[in-house]
């Protein structure tokens, strides 16, 4: 896998942990947006959630979750957005800031404007959740019993 496609990877997963509000504020800021046309408009299904036995072990099924996808293209390239839950706008703005990463002219702004202030906010979130998983967590200690 080349580096561009793991750091496409990276900003489309960030779109889709955002919060829908957060994202819909930061790209108004980005101010007059080209137009673009729908591949796929939003569309709402289910996909299977695998997880490992003690996050390394044998794979299982978890269950179903509800995804939206959508897909735009503006210009000459193609954005995909993946997002977990039943939100159509969430979607189709994750897929227009995938698509406007790929433009070298909107590269920088959207990485600046949208991905740098999300990827802190989710970031955020996931020590806030560290810290409180970390504050429940109980040690056991054994003693050894003589007889």
């Amino acid at each position: 896998m080349d580096i561009q496609t793991e750091m496409r990877q990276g900003w489309i997963k960030t779109l889709a942990k955002s919060n829908l509000k957060q994202l819909e504020t930061k790209v108004a800021q980005m101010g007059e947006l080209p137009t673009y046309n729908f591949i796929r408009p939003p569309e709402i299904g289910l996909t299977m959630v695998r997880g490992r036995a003690g996050g390394t072990g044998q794979i299982f099924n978890l269950g179903e979750i509800t995804i939206t996808r959508c897909t735009v293209k503006i210009e000459d390239v193609m954005g995909f957005g993946y997002v977990a839950g039943r939100s159509h706008r969430h979607a189709e703005l994750a897929a227009l800031c995938d698509g406007l990463m790929q433009l070298p002219e909107w590269h920088d702004i959207v990485k600046s404007v949208v991905l740098e202030f999300i990827e802190a906010e989710v970031n955020q979130k996931k020590e806030i959740q560290q810290l409180q998983t970390e504050a429940t967590k109980v040690n056991f200690f054994t003693i050894a019993r003589g007889d």
